[in-house]
């Protein structure tokens, strides 16, 4: 095998070394049957115990209760931002908007273009450094729903709590940081999110949603954009991306050898700590963008005195096998997403190279 660099990319992202091992053992024959999970029917009955294995895995891991659909859908969370409104709102109704990074904007963006959008909390002027307190947040007397994203990528900006929309129902973008800690999903009314961060390989959109909100879903959607074909089919209305839940159950297995999300929860918490210590302590040459408060868990930004020392800091990174630095092509910077797949090695390998680095160029 050829080495295995320490890849900070936010994604598609690391996966657990542990399931590609077993993907590629299986790579060419499933179980000994001759054929790629790649090659069988997804009607099969080989295929059937995997789905079930991926739903049940992701329930047992966030402890979904029964009254909540799961469902693996395509198009990203990037589809989910038109087919949310698409669904649930119309010219006469409306729904609160929380803005808190470049992923919620969009999200704002595709919303307009079928209902009425109140933005009741943006941290845009500022720079994109904060997210809300629970007790500021104040709700549109009959808004359909409330949408946030808990975790914003680019500019390393997360919730660390679990949004309470009371009688609205609550809509969470939890692309990247979905199965990083346990959270309280009876608090929402669907959770959604790309599986390219932590849940597994990119094509392959994990839909949570409860049954009365199903109930809300028109009856005149296309098949494709209808969330209730895709729980009645059992989220295959049409072929699904079988490889991309194939890695998920063994995502799912992976997690629950490790302890579950209460144990990413403690290692993430030390390993972004790691990184945090290293910034505060630098004397300002590395400088955090998030508010203390607010900083990720799984994706820390930061920055240097200058774009020409960011530039040569990724690249001589790079060059030691600390790869995907490099910020959002939108705000430049430096960023290392260090999702649950992510080695606390690494994150220690990554803070020897900013002292050295420091020591050097400072």
């Amino acid at each position: 095998m050829n080495k295995r660099i320490y890849n900070f990319s936010a994604g598609p992202a690391i996966l657990p070394t542990e399931v590609l091992e077993k993907a590629q053992s299986e790579l060419l024959s499933l179980n000994g049957i001759g054929m790629s999970v790649m090659e069988i029917s997804h009607r099969s009955k080989h295929f059937e115990p995997i789905l079930e294995s991926a739903k049940q895995g992701l329930r047992e891991l966030l402890s979904i209760p029964n009254n909540y659909q799961i469902l693996f859908l395509q198009g990203g969370a990037s589809l989910q931002f038109a087919q949310i409104p698409m669904t649930f709102l119309s010219n006469s109704t409306s729904a609160d908007y929380i803005v808190n990074g470049a992923w919620s904007e969009k999200a704002v963006k595709e919303a307009k273009k079928f209902g009425n959008v109140n933005v009741i909390f943006s941290s845009k002027e500022s720079g994109y450094k904060s997210v809300p307190n629970q007790e500021d947040l104040r709700f549109s007397e009959n808004a359909e729903y409330i949408h946030y994203c808990s975790n914003e990528t680019i500019d390393g900006v997360e919730f660390k709590y679990d949004l309470d929309g009371g009688n609205v129902p609550v809509i969470c973008d939890a692309s990247s940081n979905i199965l990083s800690k346990p959270i309280d999903v009876s608090k929402y009314a669907m959770i959604y999110g790309g599986a390219q961060k932590n849940i597994g390989p990119s094509g392959v959109t994990l839909v949570i949603i409860r049954d009365d909100l199903i109930e809300k879903v028109p009856k005149n959607l296309p098949a494709m954009l209808d969330y209730r074909n895709f729980a009645e089919n059992g989220s295959m209305p049409n072929t699904p991306n079988t490889w991309g839940i194939y890695l998920i159950s063994l995502v799912c297995d992976w997690l629950k050898a490790k302890g579950g999300a209460a144990a990413m929860a403690k290692l993430n918490e030390q390993k972004a700590k790691v990184l945090y210590d290293a910034i505060d302590s630098s004397d300002g040459y590395f400088r955090g963008h998030a508010e203390r408060e607010a900083r990720s868990l799984m994706n820390v930004t930061f920055r240097l005195p200058s774009e020409d020392l960011e530039k040569k800091f990724c690249a001589e990174a790079a060059a030691q096998d600390l790869d995907g630095l490099k910020g959002h092509r939108s705000v430049g910077g430096i960023r290392a997403s260090i999702y649950n797949a992510f080695p606390l090695e690494g994150v220690e390998r990554l803070v020897e190279f900013m002292q050295d680095f420091n020591e050097k160029n400072g």
